[in-house]
Protein backbone atom coordinates (compact mmCIF):
# COMPACT_ATOMS: atom_id res chain seq x y z
CA UNK A 1 0.00 0.00 0.00
CA UNK A 2 1.39 3.39 -1.01
CA UNK A 3 0.87 6.07 1.57
CA UNK A 4 0.24 9.59 0.35
CA UNK A 5 2.98 12.08 1.19
CA UNK A 6 2.03 15.42 2.63
CA UNK A 7 4.07 18.56 3.04
CA UNK A 8 3.39 20.70 6.04
CA UNK A 9 2.60 24.27 5.16
CA UNK A 10 4.69 26.72 7.10
CA UNK A 11 3.62 30.30 7.58
CA UNK A 12 5.96 33.04 8.67
CA UNK A 13 5.59 36.63 9.70
CA UNK A 14 8.21 38.81 8.01
CA UNK A 15 9.77 42.02 9.25
CA UNK A 16 6.90 44.07 7.85
CA UNK A 17 4.25 42.01 9.64
CA UNK A 18 3.13 40.12 6.52
CA UNK A 19 1.93 36.53 6.98
CA UNK A 20 2.51 33.88 4.34
CA UNK A 21 4.63 31.03 3.08
CA UNK A 22 8.38 31.75 3.03
CA UNK A 23 9.37 33.30 -0.26
CA UNK A 24 5.84 33.23 -1.67
CA UNK A 25 5.35 36.08 -4.15
CA UNK A 26 2.69 38.68 -3.31
CA UNK A 27 0.52 40.13 -6.04
CA UNK A 28 1.84 43.63 -5.33
CA UNK A 29 5.42 42.36 -5.76
CA UNK A 30 4.56 40.86 -9.14
CA UNK A 31 2.82 44.07 -10.23
CA UNK A 32 5.76 46.25 -9.14
CA UNK A 33 8.26 43.97 -10.86
CA UNK A 34 6.29 44.06 -14.11
CA UNK A 35 5.83 47.83 -13.85
CA UNK A 36 9.55 48.42 -13.46
CA UNK A 37 10.31 46.05 -16.33
CA UNK A 38 8.03 48.16 -18.52
CA UNK A 39 9.56 51.35 -17.15
CA UNK A 40 13.03 50.00 -17.98
CA UNK A 41 12.02 49.57 -21.62
CA UNK A 42 10.50 53.06 -21.73
CA UNK A 43 13.59 54.60 -20.10
CA UNK A 44 15.94 52.83 -22.51
CA UNK A 45 13.86 54.05 -25.46
CA UNK A 46 13.94 57.64 -24.21
CA UNK A 47 17.70 57.53 -23.68
CA UNK A 48 18.18 55.91 -27.09
CA UNK A 49 16.30 58.63 -28.97
CA UNK A 50 17.10 61.72 -26.93
CA UNK A 51 20.65 61.06 -25.78
CA UNK A 52 22.55 59.70 -28.78
CA UNK A 53 25.58 62.02 -28.41
CA UNK A 54 27.44 60.12 -31.10
CA UNK A 55 30.52 61.36 -32.96
CA UNK A 56 30.23 61.49 -36.78
CA UNK A 57 32.70 58.60 -37.18
CA UNK A 58 30.60 56.11 -35.20
CA UNK A 59 28.04 53.64 -36.51
CA UNK A 60 24.89 55.51 -35.52
CA UNK A 61 22.47 53.00 -37.06
CA UNK A 62 24.14 49.58 -36.84
CA UNK A 63 20.93 47.78 -37.81
CA UNK A 64 21.52 49.10 -41.35
CA UNK A 65 24.62 46.91 -41.66
CA UNK A 66 22.48 43.84 -42.31
CA UNK A 67 18.71 43.15 -42.32
CA UNK A 68 19.23 40.47 -39.66
CA UNK A 69 21.25 42.63 -37.24
CA UNK A 70 18.40 43.17 -34.77
CA UNK A 71 17.21 39.56 -35.14
CA UNK A 72 20.68 38.20 -34.40
CA UNK A 73 20.99 40.41 -31.32
CA UNK A 74 17.50 39.53 -30.04
CA UNK A 75 17.90 35.77 -30.53
CA UNK A 76 21.36 35.79 -28.98
CA UNK A 77 20.07 37.79 -26.02
CA UNK A 78 17.11 35.48 -25.39
CA UNK A 79 19.16 32.30 -25.79
CA UNK A 80 21.93 33.59 -23.54
CA UNK A 81 19.53 34.88 -20.89
CA UNK A 82 17.63 31.60 -20.68
CA UNK A 83 20.68 29.32 -20.87
CA UNK A 84 22.73 31.16 -18.25
CA UNK A 85 19.80 31.90 -15.96
CA UNK A 86 18.47 28.36 -15.97
CA UNK A 87 21.91 26.76 -15.63
CA UNK A 88 22.73 28.99 -12.66
CA UNK A 89 19.49 28.06 -10.90
CA UNK A 90 20.13 24.35 -11.50
CA UNK A 91 23.62 24.71 -10.05
CA UNK A 92 22.04 26.46 -7.06
CA UNK A 93 19.51 23.70 -6.42
CA UNK A 94 16.45 25.24 -8.11
CA UNK A 95 14.71 23.24 -10.81
CA UNK A 96 13.33 26.34 -12.50
CA UNK A 97 13.65 28.23 -15.76
CA UNK A 98 15.56 31.43 -15.18
CA UNK A 99 16.68 34.51 -17.11
CA UNK A 100 19.88 36.43 -16.65
CA UNK A 101 20.96 39.92 -17.71
CA UNK A 102 24.62 38.93 -17.87
CA UNK A 103 23.74 35.86 -19.96
CA UNK A 104 21.58 37.94 -22.28
CA UNK A 105 24.36 40.48 -22.77
CA UNK A 106 26.91 37.75 -23.51
CA UNK A 107 24.54 36.00 -25.91
CA UNK A 108 23.77 39.18 -27.85
CA UNK A 109 27.46 40.05 -28.10
CA UNK A 110 28.35 36.58 -29.37
CA UNK A 111 25.60 36.68 -31.99
CA UNK A 112 26.57 40.14 -33.27
CA UNK A 113 30.29 39.35 -33.34
CA UNK A 114 29.57 36.27 -35.45
CA UNK A 115 27.47 38.39 -37.80
CA UNK A 116 30.18 41.06 -38.01
CA UNK A 117 32.79 38.45 -38.85
CA UNK A 118 30.58 37.13 -41.61
CA UNK A 119 30.15 40.67 -43.00
CA UNK A 120 33.80 41.58 -42.58
CA UNK A 121 33.03 44.39 -40.11
CA UNK A 122 35.83 44.97 -37.60
CA UNK A 123 34.84 48.16 -35.76
CA UNK A 124 32.44 48.64 -32.87
CA UNK A 125 28.73 48.80 -33.72
CA UNK A 126 27.34 48.94 -30.21
CA UNK A 127 28.07 52.50 -29.06
CA UNK A 128 24.47 53.58 -29.63
CA UNK A 129 23.29 50.92 -27.15
CA UNK A 130 25.66 51.60 -24.23
CA UNK A 131 23.66 54.33 -22.50
CA UNK A 132 20.19 52.75 -23.09
CA UNK A 133 21.37 49.41 -21.73
CA UNK A 134 22.80 51.03 -18.61
CA UNK A 135 19.56 52.95 -18.08
CA UNK A 136 17.41 49.86 -18.58
CA UNK A 137 19.45 47.80 -16.11
CA UNK A 138 19.39 50.58 -13.50
CA UNK A 139 15.58 50.77 -13.62
CA UNK A 140 14.97 47.05 -14.09
CA UNK A 141 17.01 46.09 -11.05
CA UNK A 142 14.70 48.16 -8.86
CA UNK A 143 11.91 45.90 -10.09
CA UNK A 144 13.99 42.86 -9.13
CA UNK A 145 14.34 44.34 -5.65
CA UNK A 146 10.57 44.57 -5.26
CA UNK A 147 10.10 41.01 -6.55
CA UNK A 148 11.32 39.52 -3.26
CA UNK A 149 12.53 35.94 -2.89
CA UNK A 150 10.70 34.68 -5.96
CA UNK A 151 13.07 36.51 -8.33
CA UNK A 152 16.16 34.65 -7.01
CA UNK A 153 18.26 37.82 -7.24
CA UNK A 154 18.51 38.48 -3.49
CA UNK A 155 21.81 38.64 -1.66
CA UNK A 156 23.39 36.77 1.21
CA UNK A 157 22.50 37.53 4.85
CA UNK A 158 24.05 40.66 6.32
CA UNK A 159 24.02 42.60 9.58
CA UNK A 160 24.57 45.93 7.81
CA UNK A 161 21.92 48.55 8.58
CA UNK A 162 20.67 48.64 4.98
CA UNK A 163 20.07 44.90 4.86
CA UNK A 164 16.59 44.09 3.55
CA UNK A 165 14.13 41.33 4.42
CA UNK A 166 12.86 39.96 1.10
CA UNK A 167 10.21 37.84 2.77
CA UNK A 168 12.01 35.01 4.56
CA UNK A 169 12.65 36.89 7.80
CA UNK A 170 16.39 37.33 7.05
CA UNK A 171 18.05 40.67 6.33
CA UNK A 172 20.04 40.34 3.13
CA UNK A 173 22.27 42.42 0.87
CA UNK A 174 20.06 44.35 -1.59
CA UNK A 175 22.41 43.49 -4.44
CA UNK A 176 19.79 44.60 -6.97
CA UNK A 177 20.10 48.15 -5.67
CA UNK A 178 23.90 47.92 -5.65
CA UNK A 179 23.76 47.12 -9.35
CA UNK A 180 21.18 49.82 -10.06
CA UNK A 181 23.34 52.46 -8.39
CA UNK A 182 26.46 51.27 -10.21
CA UNK A 183 24.71 51.54 -13.58
CA UNK A 184 23.31 54.97 -12.75
CA UNK A 185 26.80 56.22 -11.84
CA UNK A 186 28.15 54.72 -15.06
CA UNK A 187 25.42 56.39 -17.12
CA UNK A 188 26.18 59.81 -15.67
CA UNK A 189 29.94 59.40 -16.09
CA UNK A 190 29.62 57.94 -19.58
CA UNK A 191 27.40 60.81 -20.73
CA UNK A 192 29.93 63.33 -19.42
CA UNK A 193 32.84 61.58 -21.14
CA UNK A 194 30.89 61.35 -24.38
CA UNK A 195 29.96 65.04 -24.30
CA UNK A 196 33.61 65.95 -23.89
CA UNK A 197 34.69 63.65 -26.69
CA UNK A 198 36.99 61.32 -24.76
CA UNK A 199 37.98 58.44 -27.08
CA UNK A 200 37.32 55.80 -24.43
CA UNK A 201 33.65 56.80 -24.61
CA UNK A 202 33.33 58.21 -28.13
CA UNK A 203 35.08 55.28 -29.83
CA UNK A 204 35.13 52.39 -27.36
CA UNK A 205 32.03 53.31 -25.36
CA UNK A 206 30.26 49.99 -25.80
CA UNK A 207 33.30 48.07 -24.63
CA UNK A 208 33.58 50.47 -21.70
CA UNK A 209 29.99 49.68 -20.76
CA UNK A 210 30.57 45.92 -21.03
CA UNK A 211 33.73 46.14 -18.93
CA UNK A 212 32.14 48.26 -16.20
CA UNK A 213 29.03 46.12 -16.06
CA UNK A 214 31.01 42.88 -15.89
CA UNK A 215 33.39 44.26 -13.24
CA UNK A 216 30.69 45.48 -10.86
CA UNK A 217 28.60 42.37 -11.45
CA UNK A 218 31.63 40.18 -10.67
CA UNK A 219 31.88 41.84 -7.26
CA UNK A 220 28.18 41.57 -6.42
CA UNK A 221 28.19 37.85 -7.26
CA UNK A 222 30.22 37.23 -4.10
CA UNK A 223 27.19 38.53 -2.17
CA UNK A 224 24.71 36.06 -3.73
CA UNK A 225 23.89 32.55 -2.48
CA UNK A 226 24.41 30.84 -5.83
CA UNK A 227 26.01 27.46 -6.34
CA UNK A 228 29.71 27.66 -7.20
CA UNK A 229 31.52 26.12 -10.15
CA UNK A 230 35.22 26.74 -9.52
CA UNK A 231 36.32 27.56 -5.96
CA UNK A 232 34.23 30.54 -4.79
CA UNK A 233 33.19 31.45 -8.34
CA UNK A 234 29.70 30.80 -9.67
CA UNK A 235 28.61 30.58 -13.32
CA UNK A 236 27.99 34.31 -13.54
CA UNK A 237 31.50 35.01 -12.26
CA UNK A 238 32.89 33.03 -15.19
CA UNK A 239 30.70 34.85 -17.70
CA UNK A 240 31.84 38.16 -16.21
CA UNK A 241 35.48 37.17 -16.66
CA UNK A 242 34.79 36.32 -20.29
CA UNK A 243 33.10 39.68 -20.86
CA UNK A 244 35.97 41.51 -19.15
CA UNK A 245 38.45 39.82 -21.49
CA UNK A 246 36.24 40.72 -24.46
CA UNK A 247 35.89 44.37 -23.39
CA UNK A 248 39.63 44.73 -22.76
CA UNK A 249 40.84 43.17 -26.00
CA UNK A 250 38.21 44.66 -28.32
CA UNK A 251 38.31 48.03 -26.58
CA UNK A 252 42.09 48.29 -26.95
CA UNK A 253 41.85 47.35 -30.62
CA UNK A 254 39.13 49.95 -31.19
CA UNK A 255 41.19 52.72 -29.60
CA UNK A 256 44.32 51.67 -31.46
CA UNK A 257 42.99 50.89 -34.93
CA UNK A 258 39.35 52.01 -34.99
Amino acid sequence: MVRPRYRAMVLVIDGAGRIGAPGAPRSIDVILHSAFDLLAVVTATIVFYFLPLLPPSSVGQPWRLHPSYVSFAALGMMAGALAAGTANLLLSGFGEIGKSVIGGLAGAILAIELLKRRLGVTGSTGLRFAAPLAAAIAVGRVGCFFAGMDDRTYGTPTSLPWGHDFGDGIRRHPVQLYEAIAMLVFLLGFTLLLRRGYPIAARAGFYLFVGVYAAQRFLWEFLKPYGTVIGPLNLFHLICLGLLAYAWSYGRAELRYG
